[in-house]
């Protein structure tokens, strides 16, 4: 997943995994450029799903 596709689905996507996993917080989902493994391991640990599962479920979400 690039980080244009990430930048122009993110908002959408981030309603999206709100709903799906109450716990996460707005600064779960805050993408920052340059911590990438950062953004991505949180999601993983909140989520429980590894990180080619997310992008999957992202995609298909969206």
């Amino acid at each position: 997943m690039d980080k244009l596709e990430i930048k122009g689905k993110w908002n959408e996507w981030k309603g999206k995994l709100k709903q799906a996993h109450g716990d996460l917080t707005d600064d779960d989902l805050e993408y920052n450029e340059g911590k990438d493994d950062e953004f991505w391991g949180n999601l993983q640990q909140k989520t429980g799903k590894a990180k080619d599962d997310l992008i999957k479920w992202l995609r298909d979400a969206g």
